[in-house]
This record gives C-alpha cells, structure tokens and sequence, in this order.
C-alpha cells in the first residue's frame, strides 16, 4: 500500500512540475511573438553593418555594436574574449568564361574563400571534370597536369535533411582544390553546394594542406555547372577551356572578439549553459541566415528570461562567435579559455542552421538510453510549438572544440526546417529580406525553452 501510495505521489509531484514548465514555457513564446526584439536587432545588424568577414572594418563594428546590444539588456556579464582572426579579402569581382574556339561565355563564379589569387591576367587551361575526389585520385598526374580541375558532384537530393547533403558534398570544396593542387592543376572550379538550380555562385572557404601547394579555387553556380558539363560531354574535350580571373589577397591576422553576455546562476553560478551563433559572415552579402539569425536568437534567450523573470539556476552564457566561415579560431578561443579557467560546461547548444521554422534539437555526447530519457522528459512540452524532434546529431563548428577540452559536455545543435536554407546559404540572397519575422521569434523561443528544460531538469 505504501508503494501505492508512493508512486501516486510521485506521478502527482511530476505532473504539477510539467505543468509549472508549460505555463513558463508559454510565457517565453507570448514574450517572444509579442514584444521580440530579434528580428530588428537582425534588420540593425544587415542594414546597418552588413558583411562580417573576419578581419574587416564591418566585423569589428558587429563586435562594438553587440557589446552595446548587451549591455543595453543589463545582463549581468558583458565582455569581450580576445582572438586572432585571419584577414582574407575577395579584392576586385571575379570573371569567369567557358571558352569553345574563339567564342567566350561568361558563367557566374566566386572565389572560394582563403583561395590564392590567380595571376594578374587569369589562368586559362583545358578542363578536367570529376565528381568525386576518388575519381580524381584515379585519373592521376598524368590526367590533371596543368588543366583545370572542375568538381561538379552533385548536391544529392535524396537527403531529407539538407544538412546532410551539404555535408555529403561539401568535401570537393573544403578539399578538392588542395588534392587538385598535388597532381598538378593550375585551377579548380566546384560546383556549388546547393540543392537550388540558379545563377547564383555560392562561396565558403577551402582549406589548403600544410606546406602543399595553392591554386585558385573558386565556385561556380549550378546552372553555370550544367551548362560547362554538357558542353565538354557533346564536344572534344580540347576545344573547350575555361579562363578565371580572381584578386583575393591574405593579409596578416587581426585582433577580433567573441562577445559574450551572460546571467549569473542563482543556485550553480560555477555551471554554465551556453548557447550561440558565429558574428562573422561571408562578404557576398549581409549574413543574415547565416548566421545573423543565429547570433540574435542566442542573445533574445537571455533578454526573454529577464522579461518574464526568469532567474536561472545555473549561468546561462549567449556567445557571439568569431571567424566560423574561415578558421573556427572563434570557437578554438572560446574552448581554449573555459579549460585554462576549469569551467563547468554542462550543455552548448549552437543555432547555425538558419532562422527557420523550428523543429526541434540535435544531441551529441549522449547514449541512446539517455537520448529516450529526454525525449520522455522535454518532447510533450515542446509539441505545442512543432520543435519536439529530439535526434542524435552533430552540435556545431563554434562548439565543437569544447568536447575536446571538456569531455563530459553534451554539445546541441538548433534544428530548424532546412529545405531552404541551402538555397541562400553563403550567397548574394542571404540578405534581411529573406529572413520570416515569426520563423525567427518561434526559433527564439524554442530556444529559450529548450535552455529553461535543462536548467530546471538537467539532462
């Protein structure tokens, strides 16, 4: 009987605890779609500011303006996290031409970020095409000797989730060039890494090897691909060349910053929840997806729990991080200062992935069994608001490297619908415009609700 009666007690004290969550949990929603600030800290930071690469003159004024964001919120720590950032520039537009005899069609491109520069008057060569980069360790030196390497695999559309996709893909940009290099290319030009059929080229960065040799990389829009495909398919392959000419430069490093607002825990001061986004953005435009998105929802977290009154239990940290598109050194400070500090990481939660419809929450460090436990504890709270899918999966680049410095942390990652966001990812369009005012309030406040579950619940 008197196990009876226990467990009635218990199933009472846990139904009135989910029921104390929903009512806070609401609050967060009512807060955020009805007096958000997301959204116009977004327009300030696209229109007023603009491209963030690292380095420029517009990411240190990102930097000096979101302290000032911040501290206008009367948080109880602001500050700034010092790092050294690289400083690439694009230099002057990108011309690119497919060139059949003596007719010369121009194709958009643009020059992969941390890309060498070509020679002062372009580099012109026979082309090579591969979908793979095993494909093109196959063909060898012998093949690619002096010609252009043109990786034109596909974004496989097979993927639900777009994400993996890009990953699938993304290999012959962040690799491709440097494996090009070894055999001999003097170029490469990748196919973007988009599901999306345009004219827009999409950039993002490459990584060159250590101590290898560097040729200019640049990307080349889908329908552009296409059209270069078809011809060398129909024609000889020695009849079709393509010239590019790119002006990127890689200046010294420059002195940037991690911002970083936090509210002090009531009860485990010394723990810390932290949840953020990158500052930095590519040049091509204002950022706004990726990932200003990400940078003012991870502040509106914290702004939404002192405007209810929210006190939370442990310190919850908003970070504003540096350099994700083109060295992570951002994100290696971050991990690098929380060990030198012994800090008590319990959960980063990252929001890149665009301002989106939420769906829901990615989780890395955790068992299966652990993984059901959560989805038993948080996923009836959230399915009022359609951000219950609670998956195993991958955090984010900026809060990666803590999971080497602090093993025991359980890395999240912000999971909105992504069927768009490749589409705009890292290209011309990601501009203010394209982003949804309630997509993004909803995000804000999945997110502030997942935070509030873990303070309250831990994992």
């Amino acid at each position: 009987m008197k196990k009876f009666f226990s467990a009635i007690l218990l199933l009472s004290v846990v139904t009135s605890v989910k029921a104390q969550d929903s009512v806070t949990i609401r609050k967060f929603f009512d807060e955020a779609l009805v007096n958000g600030q997301s959204y116009e800290n977004l327009r300030y930071l696209c229109k007023k500011i603009g491209p963030r690469l690292s380095g420029s003159a517009n990411a240190q004024k990102s930097v000096e303006w979101s302290k000032k964001l911040m501290d206008s919120y009367g948080f109880d720590k602001v500050y700034l996290q010092e790092v050294m950032v690289p400083h690439w520039v694009r230099g002057a537009k990108e011309q690119g031409f497919i060139i059949d005899g003596k007719t010369r069609i121009p194709v958009p491109i643009a020059a992969l970020g941390m890309s060498v520069a070509t020679p002062k008057d372009g580099v012109t060569a026979t082309i090579v095409e591969v979908k793979s980069l095993k494909e093109l360790e196959t063909l060898g030196e012998s093949v690619v000797k002096g010609k252009i390497v043109f990786f034109n695999g596909p974004f496989d559309q097979r993927y639900i989730e777009t994400g993996e996709g890009y990953g699938a893909a993304g290999v012959q940009r962040f690799a491709g060039p440097s494996a090009a290099a070894k055999l001999g290319a003097v170029g490469a030009i990748v196919r973007s890494i988009t599901p999306a059929l345009d004219d827009y080229p999409h950039t993002g960065g490459t990584v060159y090897e250590e101590g290898g040799r560097k040729i200019p990389a640049a990307a080349i829009s889908t329908l552009a691909a296409n059209k270069l495909s078809n011809m060398l398919r129909l024609r000889k392959l020695p009849q079709i060349k393509f010239f590019f000419k790119q002006n990127c430069e890689l200046l010294p490093d420059v002195r940037s910053y991690n911002v970083i607002g936090e509210i002090t825990g009531t009860e485990k001061p010394n723990k810390i929840i932290t949840v953020g986004g990158h500052l930095d953005s590519w040049d091509l435009a204002e950022g706004a997806h990726d990932d200003g998105t990400g940078v003012m929802q991870s502040v509106e977290v914290l702004r939404i729990f002192k405007a209810v009154g929210y006190k939370p239990k442990n310190t919850v940290r908003a970070v504003f991080f540096m350099n994700e598109e083109n060295g992570h050194k951002g994100g290696l400070k971050y991990a690098e200062v929380a060990a030198q500090n012994k800090e008590d990481h319990l959960v980063a939660l990252e929001t890149d992935e665009g301002g989106f419809t939420p769906r829901g929450f990615s989780f890395q460090g955790v068992t299966a069994a652990k993984l059901k436990d959560i989805n038993n504890n948080f996923k009836s709270l959230l399915e009022p608001y359609e951000a219950d899918r609670l998956v195993s999966g991958g955090g984010g680049t900026d809060i990666g490297p803590l999971k080497e410095t602090i093993p025991s942390i359980v890395l999240m990652g912000f999971r909105p619908d992504s069927q768009r966001y490749f589409d705009i990812h890292h290209t011309p369009n990601d501009v203010f415009e394209n982003v949804n005012k309630r997509e993004l309030e909803l995000g804000a406040a999945s997110i502030a609700a997942m935070v509030y579950l873990i303070d309250q619940h831990g994992l």
